[in-house]
């Protein structure tokens, strides 16, 4: 063993950087914990409001119905302007949704919708839900039961797929992946969460924040000005799960993982073809994300550094074809080493699936799809990395008609948006200087036709300070010091 060891240094180093993790990750995932719901909690179910925002209010019926029996304090279902009536007509259709609130805003974008919300959250946590999933009723305890500590910023669950009633043979085909992908996750999520407290993303189809920290100006600011690109810079509005999951780490909070049967949230994912675009639009996700958090805010390596290997780094070497080839070809000869690398990659390719297999032993049927898709993946996620301009979700009719908003380039020098108006739309007191509010449009440097140009109308972006002799453009204001209209 030490001679072959020493005769192929490289082979052998490879072998453990491919596999050790999943090695580890899974005693971690048999070891993994959960936070206990204590006896004299301090938080209930009156100390949660719930927001989800949704589209088209399709199926959000049964969603609605297991959030409200979980009893929260409030639940807030936020549209799109053009559904608003029909989401106020079905709710009054049923007493069962009379105390839902709805609110609305222009286009399909969730972290506006999300965002939007905050005005009418007075509880200290909230809990952003899906409109496709489906709670137990024992699910609010075990998410509150980790922010009894105050070091807890935000709480994730696991998850698993709704039952379908007489699936035919390509809905069942499709579902195994759609299982593949959720308990890849919650195996991850445990696994990283037990060994160093981080996970890959706090999963947007049910998550709890301290409500605190997203109305946190700084955090709003963020959160709806998200920067993200190399060389040119844009305006991201795709991600939420990712940004918050990053901001509440880079902030000093921890978070908890609850994998439980009682806290086990059901959901639905698509069962054809559209559920590759779904891969894709996930895959661009991690590229996106994860490479801002090794690369550009890098709290991550010493904050976590087991999970910077198991998860983050993997974005850039889990290639499985390359790996898997590399290593056969490669491998020292002799039968320890073939026997070896044979047990390692069936292994490998079980290990994650035994939760799956354990409650649906037919699906053991499949195993072969897995390997293969696992193959296939390679593939999505190479095609995604040459796409990360792209932001349509792909598999949700509707939710794509105003794409445009979801990445917009900033461009320099001429961020600001000027629209001319009549002097008395602006109230200029003449004795001070003049202080207007306007709405949620980015600006970025002041064009110097500004300060030549008739009255005009001025959007700002939240996170900047920009200053010239002739005014000054601070958070949400237009403040003009001198040279007035």
């Amino acid at each position: 063993m030490i001679v072959l060891i020493c005769a192929f240094p490289i082979w052998w180093t490879c072998l453990a950087y491919r596999y050790l993790r999943i090695f580890v990750n899974e005693l971690a995932f048999l070891m993994h914990q959960n936070i206990p719901v204590p006896t004299h909690p301090t938080l209930s179910s009156k100390d949660v409001t719930v927001v989800i925002p949704c589209l088209d209010g399709n199926g959000i019926e049964a969603t609605l119905r297991s959030v409200l029996v979980t009893e929260p304090a409030k639940v807030i279902l936020v549209t799109i302007h053009a559904n608003l009536e029909r989401a106020k007509s079905m709710l009054k259709g049923s007493e069962t949704f009379g105390d839902v609130l709805v609110m609305s805003v222009p286009q399909a974008n969730k972290r506006k919708q999300m965002m939007h919300a905050l005005s009418e959250i007075d509880t200290p946590v909230t809990v952003f839900a899906d409109d496709d999933v489906t709670w137990p009723i024992t699910l609010l305890p075990w998410m509150l039961a980790p922010l009894e500590d105050d070091r807890y910023g935000g709480v994730g669950t696991n998850q698993w797929l709704r039952d379908a009633a007489c699936p035919s043979f390509m809905e069942r085909f499709w579902r195994f992946l759609n299982l593949l992908y959720l308990q890849r996750r919650n195996f991850d999520c445990s696994a990283c969460n037990h060994l160093d407290g981080g996970l890959p993303c706090l999963s947007g189809r049910t998550v709890a924040y301290r409500t605190k920290m997203i109305k946190d100006k700084a955090f709003i600011d963020g959160f709806e000005n998200e920067v993200w690109g190399f060389g040119k810079g844009y305006r991201l509005a795709v991600d939420d799960d990712n940004f918050v999951t990053r901001w509440t780490y880079s902030h000093g909070y921890k978070i908890a993982f609850q994998y439980h049967r009682e806290a086990e949230v059901l959901t639905e994912l698509e069962t054809n073809s559209r559920y590759l675009k779904q891969c894709l639009r996930w895959s661009r996700s991690n590229w996106r994300s994860n490479c801002t958090s090794m690369f550009v805010e890098r709290h991550v390596w010493k904050q976590h550094p087991w999970s910077s290997y198991a998860v983050f780094l993997t974005t850039l070497t889990h290639w499985a074809p390359l790996w898997d080839v590399g290593l056969w070809l490669h491998r020292p000869e002799g039968r320890f080493t073939f026997w070896l690398l044979l047990s390692i990659m069936a292994f490998s390719k079980i290990i994650k699936l035994v939760p799956i297999f354990m409650r649906n032993p037919y699906q053991i049927l499949w195993l072969p799809l897995s390997i293969l898709f696992g193959q296939f993946h390679a593939l999505i996620k190479f095609y995604a990395l040459l796409t990360l301009h792209v932001t349509t979700w792909g598999s949700r009719d509707g939710a794509d008609e105003n794409d445009d908003f979801r990445m917009r380039e900033i461009k320099e020098p001429d961020g600001l948006k000027v629209l001319p108006i009549s002097k008395n739309e602006l109230m200029i007191d003449p004795g001070r200087p003049t202080s207007t509010t306007y709405g949620e449009q980015s600006l970025e440097h002041p064009p110097k036709s500004l300060l030549k140009s008739a009255p005009c109308y001025i959007k700002p972006y939240a996170s900047h300070n920009y200053q010239t002799s002739k005014f000054q453009v601070t958070k949400q204001n237009l403040i003009i010091t001198s040279g007035g209209f």
